[in-house]
């Protein structure tokens, strides 16, 4: 659980258990980070505050244990711990046996020898992108005093699509509105549409995906990897997988590229009297796994939260029968609103990484 070259990021803890938290190496000494905006993006991601979210509601205030003296970082390790208070382990206490549909319980119990915890997901649990959150949060602060901007917003829920970015000109200040909101979207009606179609999923005990656009701004040309693993998409997608739920990464026209001919795919380069810039952005901002600087755009692609009331059939893995069965708790009926300050937290992270 462990990530990163210049900035290393450890992610600790488990859903149900007594804390969450994480550690952030390699930050510079000296950066002033500004604990009431970390909080703000905090609150986006946090449960219980929001009828489209599980009514599970957890403060998610981080105790910072080491690295920050005085409103600054130290430079050593920046280490922060989420209580987890509010946790119902006995909604989990008739599944031990019976893998749900959708979840790791089954990989993980062969993998782990039947030792994993399963109580909320364990640590394969959403819960645990609240650390990083909190870890992506001091990064942005970092990348913002550099001229670096990160932003996103719902793109897409279950077929109720939202006005995408334009690739060519996404302004700093669209990126920092929209990173103040829970539910960012750039056309404001397209919201309460999405906001309907959760509750119509809630309403069935079922639950609907989406996708969540995020970009960049402010990232100097040249900037970034070799052309292989260290490649800005490389780079970034390593960590935007390793969100539960995430099922899709693109950047730039992504898959939609297939379908052109070179002559439409390709950018053209202009020189607007101060840079290099392209008249489209196709590549999303990256060629070669380098930064052309243009603004980075990527979308990520986010399944149905799998823990449905709805009734569904697995087996048992005592019996080998097949059995029929509710999953019971607390769940968000669609994760996508709360995905995004994560897409945002993780992409802050790779990026200072990079430039580190």
């Amino acid at each position: 659980m462990n990530w990163g070259n210049k900035i290393h990021l450890t992610v600790f803890g488990e859903s149900h258990g007594p804390a969450i938290g994480a550690v952030l190496e390699g930050l510079p000494a000296g950066e002033a980070i500004d604990m009431e905006k970390v909080m703000a993006q905090m609150a986006r991601r946090a449960p219980g505050h929001d009828i489209t979210a599980t009514p599970r509601y957890e403060s998610d205030e981080p105790k910072i244990l080491s690295g920050f003296l005085n409103g600054k970082t130290t430079g050593a390790p920046l280490c922060a711990v989420i209580r987890n208070s509010n946790t119902h382990s006995e909604d989990y206490k008739d599944i031990c046996h019976i893998p749900r549909p959708g979840h790791s319980d089954y990989p993980a119990m062969v993998r782990y020898h039947g030792f994993n915890d399963i109580r909320g997901g364990g640590s394969f649990s959403g819960r645990l992108t609240a650390p990083a959150v909190f870890a992506g949060a001091v990064c942005r602060q970092i990348l913002r005093r550099r001229g670096i901007d990160v932003g996103a917003h719902v793109l897409s829920i279950h077929g109720v699509s939202d006005t995408p970015f334009d690739p060519v000109n996404v302004s700093a200040e669209l990126l920092e509105d929209l990173s103040s909101r829970y539910f960012p979207t750039i056309d404001h009606a397209a919201e309460n549409t999405m906001r309907a179609e959760i509750a119509a999923a809630n309403k069935m005990g079922d639950s609907i995906g989406g996708v969540v656009e995020c970009a960049a701004v402010g990232i100097p040309a040249g900037s970034g990897g070799g052309p292989l693993s260290d490649g800005i998409e490389s780079v970034l997608s390593s960590l935007l997988f390793a969100i539960p739920a995430c099922k899709g990464v693109e950047f730039g026209a992504g898959f939609h590229a297939a379908e052109l001919f070179g002559s439409e795919d390709n950018d053209t380069y202009f020189y607007d009297g101060k840079t290099v810039k392209t008249r489209t952005n196709n590549a999303g901002g990256i060629l070669g796994g380098i930064s052309t600087g243009m603004p980075i755009v990527f979308r990520t692609a986010f399944k149905p939260t799998p823990s449905i009331a709805r009734e569904q059939e697995s087996i048992d893995l005592n019996t080998k029968q097949t059995v029929k069965f509710r999953v019971h708790g607390r769940h968000d009926p669609c994760i996508v609103p709360r995905a995004v300050p994560v897409v945002e937290s993780v992409a802050a992270i790779a990026l200072l990484d990079m430039l580190s």
